[in-house]
């Protein structure tokens, strides 16, 4: 298994913008899809964002389309979620997760994935 760690969480006022950041302790990371889910109490996992190991697919939930933005870079074993105009309904636990190979251009459940970070809590203000 490959082992995750996010940060850059926090809080955050209506409108703002907070970037978050998940490492991977795997060396060998060609083939790893990346993404991120979050939680909110009472509520499933949901999957907010995935992108393919070379960046080449992005798929993002309606829920964030526009607003939120997957990167990564590979030489540090690292995948980024920019969210932007943030509102309160983003408010949860953000989690990132990976899979090696197959799919990552449709919302995937958390079954899918076998790796999982501790997550980091980001809250929005209204």
């Amino acid at each position: 298994q490959v082992q995750l760690m996010e940060s850059g969480g926090g809080l955050v006022q209506a409108g703002g913008s907070l970037s978050l950041s998940c490492q991977a302790s795997k060396e060998d990371f060609d083939g790893y899809h990346m993404a991120w889910f979050r939680q909110t109490p009472g509520k499933e996992r949901e999957v907010v964002s995935c992108i393919n190991w070379i960046s080449t697919i992005t798929w993002y939930s309606d829920l964030v389309k526009g607003r939120f933005t997957i990167s990564r870079d590979n030489d540090k074993r690292t995948v980024f979620l920019q969210m932007n105009s943030l509102k309160a309904e983003d408010t949860g636990m953000y989690y990132c997760a990976t899979r090696h190979l197959g799919y990552c251009h449709v919302p995937l459940p958390v079954r899918e994935f076998p790796s999982w970070g501790q997550g980091t809590q980001v809250t929005v203000s209204s």
